[in-house]
């Protein structure tokens, strides 16, 4: 009895919305506000949070959140470390929707904070961006990252589309940690990571076994695009890069 009270209350607690075509299902105290993109995983919406006085969250629903195997360990690995992570320039994890049923659980919504926009975002737009601007965004990444290595963490996907922006306080966030890994001791890892143009050569290599520098080298080539206005290494393909990468160093 007390779980069809339970399943009772989750449903009066919720509403539905349909945004860009999808069906959105939410707790009451989430407002939507439109869709900000699209992910990896799912769709991303704006929202604001009425139980903490109008917080902004980025909601993002990802479909069939179980259906590949894979998938679901990227995604179980990513609410992880938002829930572990607690630095200034580390995307937070705000809230996780719980289902309306076991039955049907199927789809998840993951609730963080929400940036004005990604670094990506902003090289594209040409936005100019002083040498202060350019050294402080730099900086707290270097920070970011600093934090995640001391955690035994590799962040193993940064690009400029990873590091949220605060257009008014040029505040920097990493996000996307499905690709992160904290057992880099004692674990080979794939070699099926980091977008083709941040690769680091051991990783181009095939090298099984690789450390924190591969994301000094990710660094290393979105401060080359901040200055640039446009990527560092452009391959075409596996040997163009690995030709790029040997040309420039």
């Amino acid at each position: 009895m007390s779980a069809i009270n339970d399943a009772i209350r989750k449903t009066a607690n919720r509403h539905e919305v349909v945004i860009a075509g999808q069906r959105f299902e939410l707790d009451r105290r989430y407002t939507s506000k439109g869709k900000i993109g699209v992910g990896a995983y799912g769709i991303v919406v704006a929202g604001e949070d009425a139980q903490t006085g109008g917080t902004k969250v980025a909601i993002k629903k990802i479909n069939n959140a179980f259906h590949d195997l894979t998938d679901a360990k990227r995604i179980l690995r990513e609410i992880r470390f938002m829930r572990l992570f607690n630095h200034p320039n580390l995307l937070r994890l705000h809230d996780i929707l719980p289902p309306s049923s076991l039955a049907h659980f199927s789809d998840l919504y993951i609730i963080s904070e929400r940036i004005s926009t990604d670094l990506q975002k902003v090289i594209a737009l040409g936005s100019a961006l002083s040498e202060d601007q350019q050294q402080f965004i730099v900086y707290q990444c270097l920070c970011a990252l600093q934090y995640m290595h001391r955690c035994g963490v590799i962040h193993r996907d940064l690009k400029p589309s990873n590091i949220l922006i605060n257009t008014e306080t040029c505040d920097v966030t990493i996000c996307d940690f499905g690709l992160s890994r904290g057992d880099i001791e004692t674990t080979e890892h794939t070699e099926y990571v980091v977008t083709r143009w941040y690769r680091a050569p051991e990783i181009m290599l095939g090298f099984r076994r690789y450390g924190f520098a591969i994301d000094v080298w990710s660094l290393g080539c979105v401060f080359g695009e901040l200055l640039r206005r446009e990527a560092l290494l452009q391959g075409r393909d596996y040997i163009d890069q690995l030709k790029r990468i040997v040309n420039l160093v």
